[in-house]
């Protein structure tokens, strides 16, 4: 794929702030501790949805779709 990757060193959450940040954004849906088996496919599809429209500022205030679409485009007309 030709990107850079970046293993974080472990305990430094730190180090992985968008990670961290989509954690967040998880928990607002399924509480910490939540038995996430009794979760309804449609209900997370639905979430998921909802996480990957959202604007975010590491992404230039773009959404995680919007980027992911770009790439898809970018790449398509390229190969």
């Amino acid at each position: 794929l030709h990107c850079s990757t970046y293993f974080c060193n472990p305990y430094c959450a730190w180090q992985k702030g968008t990670n961290e940040n989509t954690n967040g954004l998880l928990r607002e849906c399924y509480p910490k501790g939540m038995d996430l088996s009794l979760v309804d496919e449609d209900e997370l599809k639905h979430n998921l949805e909802l996480m990957n429209n959202r604007p975010r500022k590491c992404l230039g205030y773009k959404t995680p779709n919007e980027v992911m679409n770009e790439t898809d485009s970018h790449t398509s007309c390229c190969t």
